[in-house]
């Protein structure tokens, strides 16, 4: 098939858009003109790919996704911010994704061989991993972090600079206001730590000493069966003495004490934030176009 042949007519491509090989464009798509496509990626009908937006080959994006737009930060003054997407994503229906802000670090981040289910919405900058499965209505707000093999249920929300931790399972209508410890499977309105996301573990190729590992962890940690009358340090304290030689209980452990260390809130990414209540009253103390 020649290249006119891939792009419908109806598609409108700015000038300055570049295209790779064998990409394809669907009806009434609109492709700004710093938009970078790779190989081998496809457009269904009515996609909107604007901003700043870098995509890897063989990404496939179906109706009303809207890819690139500016974020939803009462605090962007405007810059050329970024967005920039890996290699083998998919992009559901009406999947919206926003580029990063100034205070941010200006680039929203998604790896590669993603699935982001119909109405997911990851802002501004925002880090999505590899191997990372969003269901249905998943919303992301700003400055999350998401790790690899995540999974996450239907119409669960990640508050502003949460980290959700690698082989995490998060149950449908999750709430999600603190760091979501690696491995685990977490539900609720609090996110409770409910279980073991073994099945993850086992499709990744942990051995079943690594997952045996990771399940004595929860025991000791989470479980009814713990030793509850300890503080949570103690009993972390405690595992990383009997079991924290195990690479994966490791990270585990480094993981929630980063976030018990130095995290505010619950989320470690909080005290890493670079704006500042003077940003905030700037911005609303900014008088309108017009007023004088």
């Amino acid at each position: 098939m020649k290249a006119r042949d891939m792009i419908h007519p109806t598609a409108i491509i700015e000038e300055g858009a570049q295209l790779g090989k064998n990409v394809r464009v669907g009806p009434h798509c609109y492709i700004g003109p710093h938009v970078v496509l790779g190989d081998g990626c496809e457009l269904k009908n009515s996609v909107t790919l604007v901003g700043r937006t870098t995509v890897g080959p063989d990404c496939l994006f179906f109706t009303n996704c809207v890819i690139g737009e500016i974020p939803q930060d009462l605090k962007f003054k405007g810059g050329e911010t970024e967005l920039t997407i890996g290699e083998d994503n998919h992009f559901r229906e009406s999947v919206t994704v926003h580029a990063g802000t100034e205070l941010g670090g200006g680039v929203t981040r998604i790896g590669n061989h993603n699935r982001f289910l119909v109405g997911v919405h990851l802002a501004h900058d925002a880090r999505i991993g590899n191997h990372v499965v969003m269901s249905n209505n998943v919303q992301i707000a700003g400055h999350v972090h998401i790790e690899d093999f995540v999974t996450m249920g239907g119409m669960a929300g990640v508050h502003h600079f949460a980290t959700v931790g690698r082989n995490a399972m998060l149950g449908g209508l999750s709430r999600v206001i603190t760091d979501a410890p690696p491995y685990m499977v977490s539900k609720g309105y609090d996110s409770t730590v409910r279980g073991v996301n073994v099945e993850s573990m086992k499709r990744c190729g942990l051995s079943p000493d690594d997952i045996e590992a990771v399940s004595r962890a929860y025991k000791m940690l989470y479980a009814k069966s713990s030793n509850r009358e300890a503080p949570f340090i103690q009993r972390l304290e405690e595992l990383r003495s009997r079991n924290g030689h195990n690479t994966h209980v490791q990270y585990l452990c480094q993981f929630i004490e980063r976030t018990l260390a130095v995290g505010k809130r619950g989320r470690y990414l909080e005290s890493l934030r670079s704006d500042t209540p003077a940003d905030s009253r700037a911005h609303f103390e900014k008088k309108p176009a017009g007023d004088s």
